[in-house]
């Protein structure tokens, strides 16, 4: 039996093994998030791999590729939006998960979209695939 939680957590993660180090995960998110809040669309698609996808949000058509993804971030941007972290990343083997709003203004006010992302990383730390987990109910105006 493990003697403290710190032992209990490494007995079930392991050694970790290939996957890619949390901060360099942690960074990536944190970049997303300062370049989409400059409305730098170039920065957020360099953090993607040339054969990357985006489905944002599950169940709309998945963006294929660097071009595509350029693409989209350069659309949502130019909305004015805005990210803001809610809590710490998520961060293991190559995957790392987030829980952030989205905040804009309409003409019938400010909206706010609860969002939760994932992020699989290659080993060069290039996001390989975005998933954005959100919905009618997350959004709120």
């Amino acid at each position: 039996m493990p003697e403290d939680m710190n032992e209990a957590v490494s007995d079930i993660l392991g050694s970790g093994g290939d996957g890619l180090a949390d901060d360099i995960m942690v960074a990536a998110v944190e970049n997303y998030v300062k370049h989409f809040n400059n409305g730098d669309y170039e920065g957020v698609a360099n953090l993607y791999a040339e054969t990357a996808t985006v489905e944002d949000p599950i169940g709309t058509p998945i963006k294929n590729g660097k071009s595509e993804i350029r693409e989209f971030y350069k659309m949502s941007t130019q909305l004015g939006a805005q990210l803001a972290l809610n809590g710490p990343v998520r961060a293991t083997a190559n995957a790392a998960a987030f829980a952030f709003s989205v905040t804009t203004e309409s003409p019938n006010g400010a909206i706010q979209v609860d969002v939760i992302d994932t992020f699989k990383f290659d080993a060069d730390g290039k996001v390989i695939e975005m998933c954005a987990y959100w919905g009618q109910s997350n959004v709120k105006m």
